[in-house]
Order: structure tokens, then sequence, then C-alpha cells
């Protein structure tokens, strides 16, 4: 078992939080699957979804969970769920989502991934009675089998967009 720490983000973590996510945004759906995002589409999307102006009012919502998890001072993961904003006629007020799960390629298969999930599980059901939702790209069966295993099943589907380019998402809910 390698060591590592979870801990909640903060803002001495938002330059560090930011080059993260975008390098495993890229390793995953760039390099792993391929998709080929157009630059300026990649970087307006960077810019609104992990720039450290952007990470910052969503590490101190009092409503949503922002861990990230480090080893010897590099994060190596991160989580981050709040309320639902998945775009599905039967959401309601209240549910909650897993927005984030991103593990880079250094600490796969270590577990964190699942712990991470796990975690995020509990913390959403102690804040909801109802139903928890992810949207996962439609491509990343590894990840629909994972979150199959814990419950989830998909209900629906939109467009993600990626700067102007629209990812086909589904989306999955588990039931109360």
């Amino acid at each position: 078992m390698s060591d590592y720490v979870i801990r909640p983000a903060e803002d001495r973590d938002l330059d560090a939080l930011s080059a993260f996510s975008r390098r495993t945004f890229v390793e995953t759906f760039v390099d792993g699957f391929g998709i080929p995002y157009p630059a300026d589409d990649l970087e307006a999307f960077f810019q609104k979804s992990f720039s450290p102006e952007a990470l910052r009012p969503r590490i101190h919502d009092n409503d949503c969970v922002f861990w990230i998890a480090e080893r010897d001072g590099q994060i190596i993961a991160l989580c981050h769920a709040g309320p639902n904003d998945l775009p599905h006629e039967d959401a309601k007020a209240g549910e909650m989502e897993l927005r984030r799960l991103y593990v880079g390629k250094e600490a796969q298969g270590l577990g964190l991934g699942t712990e991470l999930l796990k975690r995020a599980l509990a913390w959403m059901e102690e804040r909801t009675a109802g139903a928890l939702w992810i949207g996962v790209w439609s491509g990343n069966l590894k990840a629909q089998k994972l979150y199959a295993a814990y419950g989830f099943e998909k209900v629906g589907g939109y467009g993600y967009p990626v700067g102007e380019w629209i990812d086909q998402e589904f989306i999955l809910r588990r039931a109360v």
C-alpha cells in the first residue's frame, strides 16, 4: 500500500489542482480515449472548469466536498461531490452528485479511486434521503463498470460541453 493523504482542498492547492486536473483530463480523454478535441475548445474548457479562479469557489462551497489525495506533497487524485445538477427529469432538489473523480496515472492501481468513491458515497448518503447521481462519458466503460458495482444504473444521457465540442455523457443514478 502506498502512503498518501486524503484531505480537503485548500487555497494553497489551487495552482497544483489546476495543473493536475488539466493533466489527468488529457491523460484520460485525449491520450487514453483518443478524443480529438480542437485545441481552442480544450483551452476554453480548461479555463472554465480547471483554472484556479474556477476551482476556488468549488473548494469553498459549503454544500460540496472537494478532496485531494497527495503523496510526497504532490496531488495524485481528486474527488468532488455536491448537490445534483445533472439534467434529468427525475432529479429532485436535495439529491447529490459525484461530479469528478480523477486519479493520475502514477496512482492508478492503488485502490485510491475506489477509496475516494466510497468516501464520496458515504458523504452524499449522509446529506440526502434521495438518489445519488453521476455523469460519465459514454465511452468510459471501466468507470461505468465501477459505478454499476456500487448500484448505479444508466437512466439517461446529455451533451457535455468541452468548449464548443459536445461529449455524449450517460447519466447514472442509484435510487434510494
